[in-house]
């Protein structure tokens, strides 16, 4: 506990890998995040956690936190199932690489799925 919050870490040579939560949150849940989190790193960086190859894969860790929790609420804790998903949006082209008419098709179809929700 660090001032009403739950905190849990982990850390490996150079990085220190946390998740926080409130004074409430079961701990067991909190581990399994910080779990998935380091499992589905130490998957994207192959096995090389260190700080250096976290920033070169930096955006596919984003991806990898966007995927285990939405606002804070766990949506993912099983890191295959993140590393998949992240191998799905991966395969996607740049926005800059990207032409008027699939730039607008891809807003149209946000558009359509935040509706439908």
């Amino acid at each position: 506990m660090l001032e009403g919050m739950t905190c849990v870490y982990r850390s490996n040579v150079d990085l220190y890998f946390y998740v926080i939560g409130g004074s409430s949150d079961n701990e067991l849940l909190l581990v399994s995040v910080l779990n998935c989190l380091y499992d589905s790193v130490s998957q994207i960086l192959r096995k090389n956690v260190e700080k250096k190859a976290l920033f070169e894969h930096l955006d596919s860790v984003f991806l990898a936190v966007d995927e285990i929790v939405d606002g804070g609420i766990l949506m993912e804790c099983d890191s295959n199932t993140v590393i998949s998903r992240i191998a799905l949006r991966g395969d996607e082209v740049p926005i800059s690489e990207q032409n008027f008419a699939q730039v607008f098709q891809s807003a149209k179809d946000q558009l359509k799925w935040s509706l439908l929700k």
